[in-house]
């Protein structure tokens, strides 16, 4: 019954906010590390950002470093991922993911995965 459930999503202009988030039931967060990935339509998914699950140390691709934050709130189970200064290439479907590793890095594969919430970002 491990889940992950993402919300937050939706319509904004170039320009505009979004706060995604990212629930996990069935399972404590605090010993994983999460990841937030996208996947625009006839694209592969990409990494967008992950946190790890020691001392919060986070990597954030190049594209959206700068614009997106990704935080964790372990009393919550939950994990965001702030997005601003959106950008028409920001719009895809997000997912956030969790692996059971414990440590300051973030892991290649993750074992739970949530099913994504929309992202539009037009004029």
């Amino acid at each position: 019954q491990v889940q992950l459930v993402e919300s937050g999503g939706g319509s904004v202009q170039p320009g505009g906010s979004l706060r995604l988030s990212c629930v996990a039931s069935g399972f404590s967060l605090k010993s994983y590390a999460v990841g937030w990935f996208r996947q625009a339509p006839g694209k592969e998914r990409e990494p967008v950002s992950c946190i790890s699950s020691f001392n919060d140390v986070t990597y954030t691709r190049a594209s959206v470093r700068g614009r997106f934050t990704i935080s964790r709130d372990n009393a919550k189970n939950t994990v965001y991922l702030e997005m601003n200064s959106l950008k028409p290439e920001d719009t895809a479907v997000y997912y956030c993911a969790a692996e059971n590793v414990y440590g300051e890095t973030c892991p290649p594969d993750y074992e739970v995965w949530g099913q994504g919430t929309q992202v539009t970002v037009s004029s």
